[in-house]
Order: structure tokens, then C-alpha cells, then sequence
């Protein structure tokens, strides 16, 4: 991020500047306006020449399929330059994998998850890691994690298949490497564990001890360089 320096010295980056000082001082309303100015301040990488360049149909999974959800399910973001990913959050769709692929499409849907995993182990990526997908229930949460979703019911417990439980938590832990994520239960939660969430999923079947002894277990090739 590029600095400018103030009259006294003080080196300021071009987010602190967007920023435009604190909330210290402000009336009532401004105080009500400052979760908006905030916003507007996490876009500073949106000016001319910052934007971090993206190519059509990447991912960030090596061997995920690319299968793009609609607009309206996600937030365009630039992570985690301004918003700090430091939680996976697991998912069950309540239904089957092509279920999940139609509704995150859907724009009245208003919710993708990043991933989600098939029966069979395959992953299919629809929001990039950089951007806020809307899965959570709860904006804190959906700006610091990585949402996986998961084929079947949470009242079958056939619906997890040892290819699925390997497969995802192959995800996980690639996850985890590329932000530092520590591999444990705070960080990797299920969506019954957010805060202010009315879903109980994973649930009860999903085998946490197996799940986290499978993510800790993958040994990640760091990339060159």
C-alpha cells in the first residue's frame, strides 16, 4: 500500500487518508454515518491502479471447478488486504450438489458459499477467496471467513462420504495455509456456531474428530517463491 507523508512527518497510508480521521468528536449523526465512511475506506485498493489484477474463471483451489455465482450473492472485496480472513465456516446444503450450484446462481437467492463440495469429493468454487460471499447470517463473519458448503441432509449421516470428508478438508487445510489460519475448532466452525445464526448445520452427524484429525493430517506444498 502506498504512503503519503503529513506535514509533521507522520507517514499515512492512502487507506488512513480515504479514511479521513476518526470518529472521535462526532455528533449523533455522524456517529451513524461512520459505519458507511468505514466502508468506503476498505476500498482504497478500488482507485485507479491499485486493484489487484483477476483473471476470468481462476481459482483459488487448485483443481476446483470454476462455476461463477450470481452477482447478487456476493461483495465485491479485496481480501485480505481489507478484511482479515481468519475463520472457514461449514456448511450442509439440505440438498443435493446440483441444488447448491442453482441457488448460489440464482440472484434472488441473496447467499453463495465459496465452495462447495460434491459426494464424490469434487469442488466447485463460485465466489473467489478475495470476495465476501454471503453465507454466514452474520456480516462480521462473512468478512473474515471462507464459507464450504457440502452436499446432502443434516439428518443423514450417509450424506458424508469419506471422499467428501478428505476432499474438504484438503480445502480447509490449503485454507488455513494461505492465511495463517490456526487448524482448530475456533477457527474452523460450523454454521450453527456463528453468532446470531438460526441453522443448525453441519449437525450432529457431521464428525468433527474426524474431520479436524483429516484437516490437520494434509501437509500443504508451499508455492515457490
Amino acid at each position: 500500500m502506498s504512503e503519503t507523508t503529513t506535514g509533521g512527518g507522520r507517514r499515512v497510508s492512502r487507506r488512513r487518508l480515504l479514511l479521513g480521521g476518526s470518529a472521535a468528536g462526532l455528533g449523533a449523526a455522524g456517529v451513524a454515518a461512520y459505519a458507511a465512511r468505514d466502508d468506503l475506506a476498505r476500498m482504497w485498493w478500488r482507485l485507479p491502479g491499485i486493484e489487484k489484477p483477476r483473471t476470468a474463471g481462476a481459482v483459488d483451489q487448485p483443481g476446483a471447478e470454476w462455476i461463477a455465482a450470481s452477482g447478487a450473492n456476493w461483495r465485491w472485496a479485496d481480501r485480505p488486504d481489507d478484511y482479515p480472513i481468519d475463520r472457514v465456516v461449514i456448511h450442509v446444503v439440505q440438498g443435493s450438489y446440483d441444488d447448491a450450484v442453482r441457488v448460489f446462481k440464482d440472484p434472488r437467492h441473496l447467499a453463495a458459499a465459496h465452495y462447495i463440495v460434491r459426494r464424490d469429493g469434487h469442488i466447485a468454487q463460485m465466489v473467489r477467496e478475495l470476495d465476501v460471499a454471503f453465507h454466514a447470517g452474520n456480516r462480521p463473519y462473512n468478512e473474515r471467513s471462507i464459507g464450504i458448503e457440502h452436499e446432502g441432509f443434516v439428518s443423514r449421516p450417509s450424506s458424508f462420504t469419506d471422499a467428501m470428508y478428505r476432499s474438504s478438508a484438503r480445502l480447509t487445510a490449503s485454507i488455513c495455509e494461505r492465511y495463517g489460519i490456526p487448524r482448530d475448532r475456533e477457527h474452523i466452525v460450523g454454521h450453527v456456531e456463528v453468532p446470531g445464526t438460526d441453522h443448525t448445520d453441519p449437525g450432529r452427524h457431521w464428525d468433527w474428530d474426524r474431520y479436524m484429525r483429516l484437516v490437520r493430517a494434509v501437509r500443504v506444498k508451499r508455492a515457490a517463491g
